[in-house]
C-alpha cells in the first residue's frame, strides 16, 4: 500500500527525533531570521507585489531599502520608480524579458557605480532615463547604445569626469541631457557640432563641473535653439574678450542660458592670485573688453542674398517684413522671397534694398521677433574686385618705376672713354663729382669743342670759400684767367651754337651745377 507523502518540515525534523516540539519551533524561526538578512536575498527573492506599490501602469518601489530590482515585473508597465534605493549594480539580467510599454525608469540616489553594456536591452522604448546622484564616474560608449527612443536622460550629481565621445551617438531622439554637478573637464562639443550633434537635441546642461576652455567660436556660429537652452555656468573658466562677446550676444538676444543665470557666469582672470570676475563685468576695468554691438548685414549689387530668422525655438511659422513695413508675399514682384525653412532671399539686390527687415516668428506657445539690418553698397562685387587690382596694379607700376630711376641714376656706369685725359690729376676724385657728357650732333669743330663741357655735382662744404669756382685740380683760378677763359668761349659759341643745347646740361641733385 502507498504511504501518504510527508512535507518537507516534517521529513526535516523528523531526522531529528530526539528534538522537542519547542526546540523544532526554534530552529525554524531562526532560519527565516537568518534568510531575512542576507543582503541582497529580500530584492532577488522577492515579487514585486510584495516590496513595491502599483496603481494601473505605474509601480513605485522607492525607499524599499532593496538592494536588487524586484522579480516579476508586469509587462504593461510604463513606469517604474526605484529611486532612493541601494542599488549599487545595475546588471543586464535584472530584467530576464523584454519592457516593451516601460517609458519612465528612475534610478536615483541609489549608490550606482556600475552600469552594464547590456543593460537597457530589454527597455529599448525609454523616453525618461533618470539616472541622477547616483556614483557613476565613466560612461561607455556601448551602455546608451540600445535607448535610441530616449528623449530626457538625467546624470546630474554624479562623479562622471569622463564620457566617451561615442556614448550618446545612437541616441537620435534626445532633447535633454543634464551633465551637471560632475567632474568633466571637457565640453562635449561633439554634441552641438554641427554634422556631429544630435538634431533633436534643445537643451544640454554641463553647469557646474570642472572646464576651463570653451570653443567659443564654434559656439558663436549654432543655431539659436541650440543656444537658448545651453548651460555652462558655474565652471572655472578663464577670462577673456571673446567669452565677454559670446555671452553679451546671448544675453542681447535674451537667450534663456544666459539670462536665467546671468551673475553665475564667472570666470578667472590671469595672473596667479586667481581672482573671480563675473564675466558681464570685463568690459570695466578689469580686462577692458570691448562693448558688444550687433553686426549689420552687408550685401553688393546684383548680388544673391539670404537673411537668417534664427529663432530660440523650431518649428516656427515666420512671417517677413521689408523696409518701409512691406510685407513679402508670395506671387508678386517683389525681389525678395521667404524659403521653405522660413529665411529670405533676396536676388538680385539693389540699392533700394537697404533698411531693416523684421522676421515675426509664431507657435503655439511662444511669438519672437528678430531685427536684421541691412547695408548694400553701391558697386558690385566683381567690380570691387576689379577696382582693387586696378589699384594694386598702379601700386606695382609707380614702385617699379622708381626703381628703375634709382637704378640709371646710381648703378649707371661711368663712360670715362669719352672723356678727355689731359688735365686728370687723383685730385680730381676729391671733389665727389659726377661728370655728365653730350655727345654733339654738328661736326663743326668749334662747336663740338664748345659743347665738350662736363657738369660737376659738388657738396655744398666743398664750396665755401670758393665763391662758385673751382678748378679740376682743386685750386682757385685767378680772376684775370677766368676773365680770358669767358671771353674765349663767348666768341667761339656767338652764331654757332644752339641755345637750347647749352642750357638742357643742369643738376638733378645740386641747386648750383659747376661748368669746369
Amino acid at each position: 500500500m502507498l504511504q501518504p507523502s510527508t512535507r518537507a518540515g516534517d521529513s526535516l525534523f523528523g531526522a531529528i527525533p530526539r528534538w522537542s516540539k519547542h526546540q523544532r519551533w526554534a530552529l525554524s524561526l531562526t532560519l527565516c531570521m537568518a534568510l531575512l538578512w542576507l543582503p541582497g536575498v529580500v530584492g532577488s527573492a522577492q515579487s514585486y507585489q510584495k516590496t513595491c506599490i502599483c496603481a494601473s501602469n505605474i509601480v513605485s518601489c522607492s525607499k524599499m531599502n532593496l538592494s536588487a530590482v524586484p522579480t516579476g515585473l508586469p509587462l504593461y508597465m510604463a513606469v517604474l520608480d526605484l529611486s532612493y534605493n541601494n542599488i549599487q549594480l545595475l546588471r543586464s539580467e535584472w530584467t530576464p524579458v523584454r519592457l516593451p510599454k516601460l517609458h519612465n525608469l528612475l534610478l536615483s540616489h541609489n549608490g550606482l557605480t556600475f552600469l552594464s553594456s547590456e543593460a537597457f536591452v530589454y527597455v529599448k522604448y525609454l523616453r525618461y532615463l533618470d539616472l541622477s546622484s547616483n556614483g557613476l564616474k565613466f560612461l561607455d560608449e556601448f551602455v546608451f547604445e540600445p535607448l535610441v527612443n530616449l528623449e530626457v536622460l538625467l546624470l546630474y550629481n554624479n562623479q562622471i569626469s569622463q564620457i566617451d565621445r561615442s556614448a550618446f551617438v545612437t541616441m537620435v531622439n534626445l532633447q535633454k541631457l543634464y551633465l551637471s554637478q560632475n567632474q568633466i573637464s571637457r565640453f562635449p562639443l561633439e554634441l552641438v557640432k554641427e554634422r556631429s550633434r544630435l538634431d533633436k537635441l534643445s537643451l544640454l546642461d554641463v553647469s557646474s563641473n570642472k572646464i576651463k576652455i570653451l570653443p567659443t567660436d564654434e559656439l558663436q556660429v549654432l543655431p539659436a535653439w541650440i543656444k537658448n537652452g545651453l548651460y555652462f555656468h558655474d565652471n572655472p573658466l578663464l577670462c577673456h574678450c571673446d567669452l565677454y562677446t559670446l555671452l553679451a550676444h546671448w544675453y542681447i538676444r535674451k537667450f534663456n542660458s544666459a539670462l536665467d543665470f546671468k551673475d553665475n557666469y564667472t570666470c578667472i582672470l590671469p595672473g596667479p592670485q586667481k581672482i573671480s570676475e563675473r564675466v558681464f563685468d570685463l568690459s570695466g576695468d578689469s580686462m577692458n573688453c570691448s562693448t558688444f554691438k550687433e553686426k549689420d548685414e552687408e550685401a553688393y549689387l546684383e548680388q544673391r542674398l539670404t537673411l537668417n530668422c534664427d529663432t530660440k525655438h523650431r518649428k516656427m511659422s515666420k512671417t517677413w517684413m521689408m523696409p518701409g513695413n512691406v510685407m513679402v508675399s508670395p506671387g508678386t514682384n517683389q525681389t525678395a522671397k521667404v524659403l521653405k525653412d522660413g529665411n529670405l532671399e533676396i536676388s538680385p539686390v539693389k540699392a533700394e534694398d537697404s533698411g531693416t527687415y523684421t522676421c515675426i516668428a509664431m507657435s503655439e506657445t511662444f511669438n519672437e521677433t528678430i531685427y536684421v539690418v541691412l547695408k548694400v553698397h553701391n558697386f558690385t562685387m566683381q567690380g570691387s574686385g576689379e577696382t582693387l587690382n586696378t589699384a594694386y596694379t598702379t601700386l606695382v607700376g609707380c614702385l617699379v618705376s622708381v626703381v628703375l630711376v634709382l637704378m640709371y641714376l646710381y648703378m649707371t656706369p661711368c663712360r670715362c672713354f669719352c672723356c678727355p685725359n689731359k688735365g686728370k690729376t687723383r685730385g680730381e676724385d676729391s671733389i665727389h663729382s659726377s661728370m655728365l657728357s653730350v655727345t654733339p650732333t654738328h661736326e663743326d669743330p668749334a662747336l663740338k669743342a664748345e659743347l665738350n663741357r662736363h657738369v660737376a655735382f659738388v657738396d655744398s662744404k666743398d664750396l665755401q670759400g670758393q665763391n662758385g669756382k673751382l678748378n679740376p685740380n682743386g685750386e682757385e683760378d685767378d680772376e684775370d684767367d677766368d676773365d680770358e677763359i669767358d671771353a674765349e668761349a663767348g666768341s667761339l659759341v656767338k652764331g654757332k651754337r644752339k641755345k637750347s643745347v647749352a642750357e638742357s646740361i643742369s643738376s638733378v641733385f645740386s641747386d648750383t651745377p659747376m661748368v669746369v
